[in-house]
């Protein structure tokens, strides 16, 4: 009697190691301040400190920290989400409770995330604002948000309303317009609220350390007029923007972050290296691009690697100024201080005509030296969707460049099509060979 041969025992394959994502040190560091910040939020109950939400273009960190308010910010909390792939289904609830596919989607991931126990990205609760702080830049949706909160919070809200530059300039009667409701609406309310009396001089002292930060912020986004660019100012340019556009403008820590940041660039530069991307050093940058619109962030990293897998490099953005325009020479000045605050919120991008953003944009395709422009609209996004088209055909007429066009949302993962978003980039790409007047390189095959 024969038997038959054991049957080899299986071994199971050892799992692959997890990937290790590339950050610079300069991302560790922004990641600690905002973690240290969601701290603050969640021990706001047990410190007894007083929460102030607000939007990020029009932010007036400056004056919310002259009463002792902690600076909250709904949009940031999507964003947070949306990075940790928890918007999505914060979005459905809100949908589950009556809110339409067609409102923003930060919005819905807010009100999707409260729907479901307000938990930050901490992990722990967030906690009730004492205060809605609304400055009015251009954004009709944040006035319904904030209409939705107050509904839930019954806490107290404050507008302070910033006329549209319709025509392309400040004029002295919008300054002086900003700066009534400030003194007469405003600052009462914001005393009323914390408890605490306003000091004009502590505001210029803010100020003043918002003006050195601003300084280095600038420079860091300028160095990517270099060869090759040692920054993203699209993906990269997220993290650079964090805590100047939230709570952090006007302190010690946003000086000490700015600087940081502008050595860890210049030692980039002095290297001729490029940006660092997760997986590394981009290496040669075949392209460089100008981009219109906010980026996805329920697969931003994915998104990102379609940019540097090709040598795709974003040298100037104008996501990166929906908190201020620095780099066309605004800076808080604590000689004026309330005027200041006007003028800061009359300039961010959400802010500006058409005819503003056109003249914006061809100056970054011109100074920068970019291959062209690339708008990405977003689904869910009237601010900046509405006139899109119009802007991609007239930066295109001026500089001779071509431009191109792809579609996401910011933070709902339904209005993601990776293959689709893929093709156009290939497609723009190519483009920009047929302009350049060669032929697109063709990549060497996995080995």
């Amino acid at each position: 009697m024969t038997t038959k041969p054991a049957r080899p025992v299986a071994t199971a394959r050892p799992a692959p190691a997890p990937k290790v994502v590339e950050k610079d040190a300069s991302m560790l560091k922004q990641k600690a301040m905002m973690a240290a910040h969601y701290d603050r939020l969640s021990d706001a109950p047990e410190t007894g400190a007083k929460v102030c939400s607000t939007f990020v273009p029009g932010n007036l960190n400056e004056l919310v920290m002259c009463f002792d308010l902690l600076n909250n910010l709904p949009e940031v909390n999507a964003i947070q989400s949306g990075l940790r792939r928890q918007s999505g289904s914060y979005v459905l609830e809100a949908e589950k409770i009556g809110h339409s596919e067609d409102v923003c989607t930060y919005v819905k991931s807010d009100l999707g995330m409260m729907a479901k126990g307000n938990i930050g990205p901490n992990g722990r609760r967030l906690p009730d604002p004492d205060v809605l702080l609304l400055s009015y830049t251009g954004c009709f949706t944040f006035m319904k948000w904030f209409e939705l909160l107050r509904e839930q919070y019954k806490c107290p809200t404050i507008m302070l309303h910033t006329p549209y530059m319709g025509d392309g300039k400040i004029t002295p009667n919008m300054i002086q317009y900003m700066v009534k409701q400030l003194k007469e609406e405003v600052i009462p309310a914001l005393e009323r609220v914390s408890g605490v009396k306003f000091d004009i001089d502590r505001l210029r002292e803010y100020l003043k350390k918002s003006a050195e930060a601003e300084d280095d912020l600038v420079w860091v986004l300028q160095s990517a007029r270099k060869r090759p660019s040692p920054i993203d100012a699209y993906f990269g340019g997220i993290y650079y923007i964090g805590p100047i556009f939230g709570a952090f403008r006007g302190t010690d820590d946003a000086i000490d972050y700015y600087r940081f940041l502008r050595e860890e660039i210049a030692d980039r530069l002095a290297k001729g290296e490029g940006p660092v991307t997760p997986d590394g050093d981009m290496g040669s940058e075949r392209y460089r691009l100008v981009v219109e619109g906010p980026p996805n962030y329920t697969n931003f990293r994915q998104f990102w690697k379609m940019f540097y897998d090709e040598g795709a490099v974003v040298v100037a953005s104008s996501y990166t100024k929906v908190g201020g325009t620095y780099d066309l020479g605004f800076r808080h000045d604590p000689a004026k201080p309330l005027e200041t605050l006007a003028e800061y919120c009359l300039g961010v991008y959400t802010n500006r005509s058409l005819p503003m953003r056109v003249e914006m944009l061809s100056k970054y395709v011109e100074e920068y030296e970019a291959d062209g422009l690339l708008i990405n609209s977003i689904k869910s996004c009237n601010s900046f969707s509405a006139g899109q088209l119009l802007i991609m055909r007239e930066v295109e007429r001026r500089t001779g460049k071509p431009a191109a066009f792809i579609e996401t949302d910011l933070v709902d993962p339904r209005y993601f099509s990776a293959a689709n978003v893929k093709n156009r980039l290939d497609s723009y790409f190519q483009m920009i060979e047929q302009k350049r007047g060669g032929a697109r390189p063709v990549k060497e095959a996995a080995a």
